[in-house]
């Protein structure tokens, strides 16, 4: 067995090669990996809600964990083609999954329109829950399913992954730790969306169940691109990349700035590029200006790549891809996937001090069976989820309304604007509300 200096040592050379200081590779190896059931038997028995491509990622990562022992899509081929991956059994209707005394856990990866309505039912099944970002539709659906989760005593895991991401963590540790001096502005870098149409309604394939995909949303034509991966650029069942990559993100702006119990005080967003009449009802090309209590400007903005993936944005030093920036009195700091640097080397390499460490988790699927099996709370519960893409729907509000908006982060509520309060929850269309659950 290797030894722990040995381990010690190939970490630190990962380390290197992925710009780590030392210091937080050991701090990280001290803290305790994710139990792992010794055999089938000690796995819980889990249910995969949404077959697609996330939700068969999401599969595969938590098997090392559990049993997936049912799966459940609208549409016939993802739901066989997940079975056979699986061996598990395949259903159309969720709520048949749900009535199995067998399963202890759900994962919910349908389309974001769906993620409440799908919690909410398994809550009250009394199943624990890993929830894809984004966690809700609207924010009044956040609200409701906080105080579901608190009062079912279950676990709920949302699926902002970046919070188990070690250079994440290490970025939110130097900014809490004031070694930026007086934090002034955050700048959040979002790929931009798809700007397309118009689209033709077409006949509905065979083996998808329409209706029921469309759930709560209103009743429309079949449109391909309403559909599977590009149903987040529909306002209906989405808010396109502000709501999409705005979830991780805007996550780790408020996870940096301590925020991620509260929000911000009020909020400008801009659309930069029309919608083309026929087609994606969400923006994608955006700037949105958030300020909090403590005086930070956050500014959330996509970048001018149109494909959704890979633009990048000019911004005082480098070029960089999508990502977090947060700016100080002493310097500036940059994170994103698989990089994080600073202005100046020493931020990184001088260990943080323990007051503003943060908690450790190595693997967000470990994380949550963890948690299941402790009953602590995973890293990113429902309370955090909910802030996190509450930031992003405000976002999206202050465009559709085209003006500034103020917010009461503690009553989670517009102030004096009934006109904006309408649009924290939306109309639901019968039968998928929230007084038929059961």
């Amino acid at each position: 067995m290797q030894s722990r200096r040995g381990l010690l040592k190939s970490a630190g050379a990962a380390a290197v090669a992925a710009a780590l200081p030392a210091w937080f590779v050991e701090q990280t190896l001290d803290a305790a990996e994710p139990q792992q059931p010794t055999s089938a038997n000690d796995k819980p028995n889990v249910a995969l809600i949404g077959c697609g491509g996330r939700g068969t990622a999401d599969a595969h990562e938590a098997q090392p964990f559990c049993n997936i022992v049912a799966v459940c899509d609208l549409d016939d081929r993802h739901a066989q083609t997940a079975a056979a991956t699986f061996k598990a059994q395949p259903y159309k209707d969720f709520r048949k999954v749900l009535e199995r005394d067998d399963i202890h856990a759900v994962i919910t990866a349908t389309p974001d329109h769906w993620h409440t309505l799908v919690n909410l039912h398994a809550l009250k099944a009394g199943k624990d829950i890993y929830s894809e970002k984004p966690l809700t539709l609207t924010i009044n659906e956040g609200k409701r399913l906080v105080e579901a989760v608190k009062s079912s005593g279950r676990i709920l895991q949302v699926g902002s992954q970046q919070r188990s991401d070690a250079r994440f963590r290490l970025a939110c540790e130097i900014v809490r730790s004031g070694r930026l001096g007086k934090l002034r502005e955050v700048r959040v870098i979002l790929p931009a969306g798809l700007n397309d149409g118009p689209f033709a309604s077409k006949p509905v394939p065979p083996e998808l169940d329409w209706d029921m995909w469309l759930g709560q949303t209103p009743m429309v034509d079949y449109v391909p691109e309403r559909c599977h991966t590009t149903f987040r650029y529909w306002f209906d069942y989405s808010g396109g990349t502000m709501t999409d990559w705005g979830a991780h993100h805007n996550d780790i702006a408020l996870w940096a700035m301590d925020m991620d119990h509260s929000g911000p005080t009020a909020i400008d967003g801009k659309p930069c590029a029309s919608m083309k009449p026929g087609g994606y009802t969400a923006f994608s090309d955006y700037r949105v200006e958030y300020t909090y209590s403590n005086g930070v400007r956050h500014i959330c903005m996509s970048t001018p790549d149109d494909t959704g993936f890979g633009g990048v944005i000019r911004k005082g030093v480098g070029t960089y891809h999508n990502g977090v920036r947060f700016d100080g009195t002493d310097g500036w700091l940059w994170v994103t996937r698989g990089d994080i640097q600073a202005s100046k080397r020493e931020f990184l390499e001088e260990p943080v001090e323990e007051q503003h460490r943060l908690p450790v988790s190595k693997d967000h699927k470990g994380n949550f069976f963890e948690c299941i099996r402790t009953r602590q709370q995973p890293i990113a519960p429902a309370e955090v989820g909910h802030r996190s893409i509450s930031v992003c729907h405000l976002g999206v509000l202050s465009m559709r309304l085209g003006r500034r908006l103020e917010w009461d982060p503690e009553k989670q509520q517009f102030v004096n604007d009934p006109e904006a309060d309408k649009w924290l929850s939306r109309p639901q269309r019968a039968p998928w509300t929230f007084e038929n659950i059961s």
